[in-house]
């Protein structure tokens, strides 16, 4: 896994020294993604510059060195990514008579097959996770990629002349002609949403490239955004009937599908492992991976000695099965403490996802014994994992039959009595139905209450803030997919409209993000072959009696991972991947919250209302309510700011 950047300069007035001193700073913003090489190129001429900064898995010799040029020496490639199915497509390049090639390098495949197929044409072909920028020597046309699924990150802002662009924003940060200012409405998206929402960034002027998209410059021409697979084309299609699929077949062609798809991202020359949660996701992955390897996969996991938090045990038990050599590391509040000053510099951008803290320490963990790890993200978006999908029609089918004032008043009574003591009180259900957090989940539910239609609730449910344009001064809420009214006419069924906005934001600017970040942190690769393209057009071609029965999501990936693991191994309720954040932030945390939240503070700096703020503080330490996501997110952002500007 690798870093990119660069600039383009249309006025062509940097000499070439300066350009590459320039484009070699920005580079070096983002040494942790890439620090077995660097490599700068520059044409003053055109004014174009690209950087790169390399992490080396496969063709570890100075063949795959970046920028790399072409043969023709038409095309000029900063690449960051991997694309599995490379050696099929040299195959194909060389019968074309590309070449000649000077190593094995999947980078230098998708130059080539940029420069043979055209980059559009060339992306629909790659299998893979990739960001890039490549530049046309001929057309002095400036393109930057993303991959379908938005696994790999990249920025970009234009500003008169000047294009920059990299995989982080401090890459951009570092380009003397950029001056930095906060986007008062990408914060509003923040404290809604806890993570800053593509195509925008926190950045005024910077934005995100899409998922599926590519960015084109040309000379004399707008940027033109242009998309080349398209996710909403695929939810648009209505599912098969039910029973339309015989499920035994059904558990068959997903598991080799799965099979080929873990085979793929097992291609490395390097040492490579797996996280392992204990989750039916990454149990999967890891099994999948056992099956075809001939010694023990290595596996590392991370637990909490708090009771509700800790998976670890599940892990430690699914990897006995499995016979994986396992790694497990414990989380007390000093880890997070330690890490959080350097949270600020990972995420490079206000980021409150606050399993954040977990996924760094297991990237941490696992960076000590491998290069590269699989990651079981996506599973719960693609096979309908979360509760919400399972249980949101019955609810809202519910709760829309009760008055609103009767709704309010049910609202007011669960949100009077704190968290914990609803989790108490909820001891008395079998813990095989009883749902992890119980007071924390009835609180959020409680909030949802009031919603007026079906998307509504779906808002409030995903929802921290729930009014962030009252918190945050002179910002107002930008449109996002969840509040565009035309999702609802070309996906119709609520549960697949959730599905999908989850895969379109959730998934890209939080999971994928935070792994990303946390992983890239540890100088460490992450795949995720849940997520290979073929798999989501598979997964939502699936009649809906395959995902969701019996009240219980994933069935599908249930029975494919239940050919390789005892059922009463991963059978239990969903946990996620959080952290005891509240009780941090009442404990060891405290010292550090409130001086970050700090009033006076708050009102000179000038971005947030310090009332509601400091109520929420206040309610959160009296134990009132647990409001620690949305303290989390304030908290992200003040340590942002305070380590950027």
């Amino acid at each position: 896994m690798c870093g990119v950047a660069g600039f383009l300069d249309r006025r062509a007035e940097t000499a070439e020294a300066d350009a590459l001193a320039t484009v070699a700073a920005m580079a070096q913003r983002l040494h942790h993604r890439g620090p077995d090489d660097r490599g700068t190129w520059a044409d003053a001429s055109a004014g174009i510059a690209l950087g790169h900064q390399r992490l080396s898995i496969v063709d570890l010799s100075p063949a795959g060195h970046q920028p790399m040029v072409s043969a023709s020496g038409r095309f000029v490639l900063a690449y960051n990514g991997e694309v599995y199915n490379f050696e099929a497509l040299r195959r194909e390049l060389e019968a074309l008579g590309c070449g000649p090639f000077r190593g094995h390098s999947d980078s230098e495949v998708v130059l080539e097959a940029c420069e043979a197929w055209g980059v559009e044409a060339a992306v629909q072909r790659f299998n893979g996770m990739f960001a890039f920028a490549v530049w046309d020597r001929k057309t002095r046309t400036l393109t930057l990629g993303r991959d379908r699924l938005g696994i790999k990150p990249l920025y970009w802002g234009c500003f008169g002349a000047l294009t920059v662009f990299g995989s982080q924003p401090a890459a951009l940060r570092a380009h003397p002609g950029w001056t930095p200012r906060v986007d008062r409405d990408a914060l509003t998206c923040l404290l809604r949403h806890n993570y800053v929402m593509a195509p925008l960034s926190i950045y005024a002027g910077v934005r995100k490239v899409r998922p599926g998209h590519l960015v084109v410059l040309a000379p004399d021409a707008e940027p033109e955004e242009r998309c080349y697979w398209d996710m909403r084309s695929l939810a648009r299609q209505p599912r098969p009937a039910p029973g339309a699929r015989e499920p035994g077949a059904a558990v068959t062609g997903l598991e080799n599908l799965l099979h080929d798809a873990v085979g793929r991202r097992m291609v490395a020359d390097v040492p490579l492992g797996a996280f392992l949660s204990g989750g039916i996701d990454s149990a999967t992955v890891a099994a999948l991976m056992q099956a075809q390897s001939d010694r023990p996969v290595k596996t590392f996991s991370v637990g909490f000695r708090e009771q509700g938090f800790n998976e670890a045990e599940h892990a430690k038990a699914v990897a006995g099965h499995l016979g994986t050599e396992h790694t497990e590391f414990y989380v007390s509040p000093r880890d997070a403490r330690d890490i959080i000053p350097d949270l600020p510099r990972w995420w490079d951008e206000p980021f409150s996802d606050s399993s954040q803290i977990p996924t760094h320490l297991l990237s941490a963990l696992t960076r000590r014994h491998v290069t590269v790890a699989l990651s079981g993200d996506g599973g719960d978006e693609l096979f309908a994992g979360y509760t919400r999908y399972f249980t949101g029609n019955q609810f809202w089918d519910a709760i829309r039959r009760v008055p609103r004032p009767a709704r309010r008043a049910f609202a007011r009574l669960a949100l009077s009595t704190p968290p914990h003591r609803l989790t108490a009180l909820a001891r008395a259900i079998p813990w095989r139905w009883r749902p992890a957090h119980f007071g924390d989940r009835l609180h959020k539910l409680a909030r949802t209450l009031d919603a007026r239609c079906p998307d509504a609730f779906y808002q409030a449910m995903v929802s921290h803030w729930p009014d962030p344009a009252a918190v945050v001064r002179d910002g107002a809420e930008p449109p996002t997919p969840l509040r565009d009214p035309t999702i609802a006419d070309d996906v119709p069924d609520f549960t697949d409209r959730m599905q999908f906005l989850d895969t379109m934001t959730y998934l890209p600017d939080d999971i994928l993000t935070k792994v990303d970040r946390a992983s890239m942190g540890a100088s460490l690769e992450a795949r995720v072959p849940l997520l290979d393209h073929r798999v989501v057009e598979h997964a939502w071609a699936l009649p809906r009696d395959l995902l969701i029965r019996q009240g219980k999501g994933k069935w599908l990936m249930r029975e494919v991972l239940a050919r390789h693991v005892p059922r009463h191994l991963f059978e239990r309720p969903k946990m996620g991947f959080g952290v005891p954040i509240g009780d941090w932030l009442r404990g060891p945390l405290r010292d550090w919250a409130e001086a970050l939240l700090d009033e006076n503070r708050l009102r000179h700096e000038g971005f947030f209302d310090p009332g509601p703020v400091r109520a929420r503080w206040r309610e959160h330490l009296e134990g009132t309510h647990n409001w620690q996501y949305l303290i989390w997110d304030i908290l992200m952002f003040q340590a942002w700011q305070e380590a950027a500007f």
